[in-house]
């Protein structure tokens, strides 16, 4: 993996470094130099620019917030979470999950509702991607899924990758169209990271299904009942004894 970003004080990675490196892609455009360069493994790289939002997302583990979301076809999802408690709730249509220190729960709202609690995910890791399947299918998109497949792209030297920067709900972000990214659920997609590192938007085709999601509303403050269980929910333990 080349350039791998580096994360600015305070675990941000710096907005200026963004806009340099979009400098100097838009100087090589212009005057084909950068061929020895890039092969040298020196300089700003379209790679970095990947690597700084997936730093940035990586870092907004650290976060309060909660964010609604649009998914194709007019549904809604959301995406809450807070650091102290450590806790995330994920909302979408026909489920929820969240994940707490405790366990984590998926819940169907198909009636009878059910929710399974499993294990407790650790505090640094999501819970299992088999979690999230009902929600893909749904046209949901979590941010770790995300991560992973800008991840993948970092350390795809030949990938295509086209960058710019929008408003979305009222915040900046930096948006990025990649194409040809290898060994990933998704190959070419295009996603908007805001300036805090959060999920501002997601068009592509993951795992065979079409998703589309945008960022509605952002807020610093979440509501309790994020965590809260649907009530006369059927709760189904499996967690170890």
């Amino acid at each position: 993996m080349r350039g791998v970003a580096a994360i600015g004080k305070g675990g941000r990675v710096p907005v200026f470094r963004r806009r340099l490196a979009t400098a100097v892609l838009l100087l090589c455009a212009a005057t084909a130099g950068c061929s020895e360069l890039d092969e040298s493994g020196q300089g700003l790289t379209r790679n970095d620019l990947v690597a700084d939002l997936a730093a940035q997302m990586t870092s907004a583990a650290d976060l309060t917030y909660e964010a609604n979301y649009q998914l194709a076809g007019g549904e809604q999802a959301t995406v809450a979470q807070t650091r102290k408690p450590a806790r995330t709730a994920y909302v979408y249509p026909g489920g929820k999950v969240t994940v707490t220190a405790e366990a984590t729960t998926e819940c169907r709202t198909a009636k009878p509702t059910t929710c399974t609690m499993t294990a407790p995910a650790s505090a640094a890791s999501p819970p299992p991607a088999a979690v999230f399947a009902g929600a893909d299918e749904t046209g949901m998109v979590t941010p770790a899924t995300v991560l992973t497949l800008l991840n993948a792209a970092v350390l795809d030297n030949d990938v295509e990758v086209d960058q710019h920067d929008t408003t979305i709900a009222g915040r900046h972000a930096t948006c990025v169209q990649l194409t040809g990214v290898d060994d990933a659920a998704a190959r070419d997609f295009t996603t908007c990271i805001t300036n805090e590192g959060v999920l501002g938007s997601f068009n592509g085709i993951l795992d065979q299904t079409r998703v589309d999601v945008a960022m509605t509303h952002y807020t610093e403050q979440v509501e309790e009942a994020m965590f809260e269980l649907p009530k006369a929910a059927k709760l189904i333990d499996r967690r170890a004894n």
